[in-house]
């Protein structure tokens, strides 16, 4: 888990299932992953995929300025349009402002949120 960025910024919500063939997907999702890291305003991402092939990344930027750079980025774009061709069956996309964030590990102890703090 990585560590949390200073709200306010955004989080990118986006859930998929994938169809039945690869054509390439890992090697892609790799490259998006990498690319995605070295454009400005990005702070991180989480991603997971059960064993049916669902799968939610949410990636965190900056700013909305920085998340449609990015939608426009050419080998994001290519990778959409592969996507919505060979790799997916559904997906869908949200965007969020995360106005307030907090972490806990069992390391820290017993968990003990503020009681005025609504979560």
């Amino acid at each position: 888990m990585q560590a949390l960025p200073e709200p306010p910024y955004y989080a990118v919500i986006f859930t998929s299932q994938r169809s039945s063939t690869d054509l390439g997907y890992g090697d892609m999702a790799e490259r998006m992953a990498t690319l995605a890291a070295q454009q400005p305003g990005y702070l991180g991402a989480d991603s997971s995929r059960d064993e049916a092939g669902l799968g939610i990344t949410v990636s965190y930027w900056r700013s909305e300025a920085d998340i449609a750079a990015w939608r426009r980025h050419a080998e994001h774009r290519i990778a959409r349009d592969t996507g919505r061709s060979d790799w997916y069956t559904r997906y869908t996309l949200r965007v969020a402002r995360v106005e307030r964030a907090y972490a806990w590990q069992a390391a820290d102890g017993r968990a003990d949120p503020s009681p005025e703090v609504a979560a």
